[in-house]
């Protein structure tokens, strides 16, 4: 059975373009296979603890404190809802030129070393395969070309976090000028929404079985 884990995290609520485009990925998948099962995971709305120096031991060491034995659970919790999913959608709004702050501290539970990454040989092994992944980037500007490539530091970031723990199959949609107003807006939702029709197909998610 398909299962399909959804993380939003813009602050925008129900004007958020990114939020849109999710549910609007979420249809398309459910239309594919109307037996998936969705999980949803809204950091935006309900926020993911930041890591302080008295947690992080619960991520990145062994816990002994309360604090720390918590920050492990949320992890182990946040881990095991990645690890059912066969295709997870995350909703990425770019803020300050890269991802918000909720959805850093999501990442920060779920890399875990030995968990999700393990270093063999010198080198990083990511530990969760067989897991696909649609990324909506949603920005007020132009960053997928241009001058202003070089502020983009959303997409790398997303794509070097998720390639870290196994999951290199990525697809980025993007929605694009949304803050040139509101007839840009529109055509950054209609264009975003026409990317997504032609990359969920029929088989979509049976690509990532391995």
């Amino acid at each position: 059975m398909n299962r399909i884990l959804v993380i939003n995290s813009s602050l925008s609520g129900d004007t958020s373009v990114s939020r849109i485009l999710v549910d609007e990925a979420v249809q398309r998948l459910l239309v594919i296979d109307p037996k998936a099962v969705v999980s949803y995971r809204d950091v935006g709305d309900a926020p993911i603890p930041h890591l302080t120096s008295a947690t992080v031991a619960g991520i990145r060491a062994i816990p002994e404190t309360q604090a720390e034995l918590a920050a492990q659970a949320l992890s182990d919790e946040l881990i095991a809802e990645l690890k059912a999913a066969s295709v997870v959608v995350i909703g990425a709004p770019m803020y300050n030129f890269s991802i918000p702050t909720s959805l850093r501290a999501w990442f920060d539970h779920v890399l875990r070393p030995r968990v999700t990454f393990a270093y063999k040989d010198g080198s990083v092994q990511g530990l969760l395969t067989g897991i696909g992944a649609i990324v909506i980037e949603s920005r007020g500007g132009l960053y997928s070309e241009g001058p202003t490539m070089s502020m983009d530091f959303q997409e790398p970031y997303l794509k070097t976090l998720l390639g870290f723990i196994g999951i290199s199959d990525v697809t980025f949609i993007h929605a694009e000028k949304i803050g040139y107003g509101p007839e840009a807006r529109e055509m950054a939702i209609t264009t975003a929404k026409s990317r997504l029709a032609e990359t969920i197909r029929p088989g979509f998610m049976n690509a990532f079985d391995v």
